[in-house]
């Protein structure tokens, strides 16, 4: 047996040690009231304290779920403390859901509580009634912002309970398996499907998201991280940054490209990290005001593949590293980045490019592979497509109370995705199984013809569907939305992928939409594009 200290990873060792090392490293938050607030962290490890003194005294308990609907800023943060390191379970609920369906989660989780913003106080009403577990709601604001006449029962107000809390607090020690946050997902079919995180598991993907070759948080950084903290915890953020100290600066609700860009420059961000279709907002408000940015050096693009025409455009117009990462709310979410190695800089400037493209090497902790059909493992080729399966210690054995009962295949979660991964171990996303389109017996990968189309100057957004051809069984169709005062046609559009990709895989046409339906994590709706289009017909039909 080792002779080291019998020392438990909980979530509150975090912000001790921030407060401790880093206590006057300042958290920005631009609030919901539209003022900026500022304070340090050893203000919040401070509050968050008192918040758990707080639930104490409301009755919350071990194990018991406490939910959240709220934007990022420093509330949220101190929920992330106070709620987790009291042995509570933290629930952020995504407030772009559909009321049922929030009200939905937050039964199936049996909060006790709830925590909310004031942009969502008529979404609060909306569900409150129908939300059987929950003993009373906490308005994330001071006394003078509550509603007057608000119809939601057992109304608290979070400042009066800070206020009236606590500061003497020690976080108690326990098991570090013990459960500490709780996200659903919505990418199962039927209800969504709740993934709990441990405290070991939370701290292990903690420090591997900080390494170099994965998020490369360190505390040189002002991270302004625009993924919300109500997705997959801002993957990860809210516990790796301060981690290394680092200056944390969160944007609240004004996620336009303008309020985005004036923190950025105020702030001196260097790091952020997001999906695709916010960067897409900054960098039309920054290209149509031509201006560029003066501390702003690295940033990680998830939750859908980033096309190649923005990466390119963020990395040589504006000198912003990109760095393409892969991962799942079930995987507490990140699984592989995508940062090259020693070998690879005597390439060529496109062929870093095409390695930089793909969602990268798996992080340590993370293993990777792709099998057939029959569950048989495939070569890293580079070339060959399969069911991609992931396993590690921050990965879900199954779903919260056992739904769809056990979700492993020999120790490996099957991730719903069709992958390709190379000989130095890169892994690409091709499609999603439920997307990827076959044709003739063949396999079409969407994102391929998406990326091409997004690489059109015409082009502001595109996506890939299968629709039903009477001889091939599908075919894609591309769905465009065009930019602004630009104009492209069909046979345009067509022509482009010319030489690009084999002829077969050549969308068959073309359908101009004025928008493109977007869910509550950023991502294109493919399902409601496939019922839209379910009667189309192609005409190569």
């Amino acid at each position: 047996m080792g002779q080291m200290m019998d020392q438990p990873l909980l979530i509150s060792s975090i912000i001790q040690h921030a407060d401790r090392h880093f206590g006057d490293n300042e958290i920005v938050s631009r609030r919901v009231e539209g003022d900026i607030h500022r304070y340090t962290y050893h203000d919040c490890h401070t509050r968050s304290r008192q918040l758990a003194n707080a639930l104490g005294t409301l009755g919350v308990k071990m194990g018991d779920r406490v939910a959240t609907l709220a934007w990022n800023g420093y509330r949220h943060l101190e929920a992330y403390y106070g709620v987790s390191g009291s042995g509570a379970v933290l629930h952020t609920v995504n407030p772009r859901l559909h009321p049922e369906q929030i009200a939905y989660i937050v039964n199936h989780a049996e909060d006790q509580y709830l925590m909310f913003d004031m942009t969502f106080l008529p979404v609060v009403e909306a569900f409150a009634a129908h939300c059987t577990t929950v003993k009373g709601f906490i308005a994330l604001c001071d006394r003078d912002r509550m509603p007057a006449d608000s119809k939601i029962p057992n109304l608290l107000c979070y400042e009066e309970l800070i206020a009236a809390a606590s500061t003497d607090y020690e976080w108690p020690l326990f098991d570090e398996n013990s459960a500490s946050s709780l996200c659903y997902t919505s990418g199962t079919t039927g209800n969504p499907k709740g993934a709990l995180y441990s405290h070991r598991s939370t701290i292990l993907h903690s420090f591997a998201s900080t390494m170099p070759d994965s998020l490369n948080v360190s505390g040189r950084d002002s991270v302004l991280p625009v993924v919300p903290m109500f997705h997959v915890n801002a993957w990860g953020l809210p516990y790796s940054v301060p981690l290394t100290g680092a200056k944390m600066v969160f944007p609240g609700p004004a996620l336009d490209g303008k309020s985005l860009y004036e923190l950025f420059e105020q702030e001196q961000v260097t790091f952020s990290a997001g999906v695709p279709t916010v960067w897409l907002g900054l960098l039309n408000y920054v290209a149509d005001n031509n201006l560029t940015f003066s501390s702003f050096k690295r940033t990680v693009i998830g939750g859908s593949a980033c096309p190649p025409a923005m990466m390119k455009t963020l990395r040589h117009r504006y000198g912003i590293e990109v760095v393409h990462a892969w991962g799942m709310t079930e995987m507490s979410p990140l699984g592989t980045s995508c940062t090259l190695q020693s070998k690879h800089m005597g390439l060529s400037e496109d062929d870093k490019q095409a390695k930089l493209e793909k969602q990268g090497h798996a992080i340590y902790g993370v293993d990777i592979k792709i099998v057939d059909d029959a569950g048989l493992e495939l070569p890293w080729d580079g070339k060959t497509y399969g069911n991609l399966l992931v396993k590690g210690p921050w990965i879900i054995s199954s779903y919260y109370k056992q739904e769809g009962g056990s979700v492993l295949e020999d120790g490996w979660f099957p991730t719903g995705d069709v992958a390709t991964i190379d000989g130095d171990g890169y892994m690409q996303i091709t499609d999603r199984s439920k997307d990827v389109i076959k044709s003739g017996g063949e396999w079409i990968g969407t994102i391929d013809l998406e990326n091409i189309a997004m690489a059109h100057p015409a082009v502001l957004q595109a996506a890939c569907i299968g629709v039903f051809h009477p001889k091939w069984d599908e075919r894609p169709l591309l769905i465009v939305v065009k930019r602004a005062s630009f104009d492209v046609t069909r046979e345009e559009l067509l022509a482009f992928y010319e030489g690009k990709i084999a002829k077969w895989w050549t969308p068959d046409d073309v359908a101009f939409v004025d928008a493109l339906p977007i869910g509550a994590t950023g991502k294109f709706l493919k399902n409601k594009m496939r019922e839209q289009f379910k009667e189309y017909k192609l005409p190569t039909a």
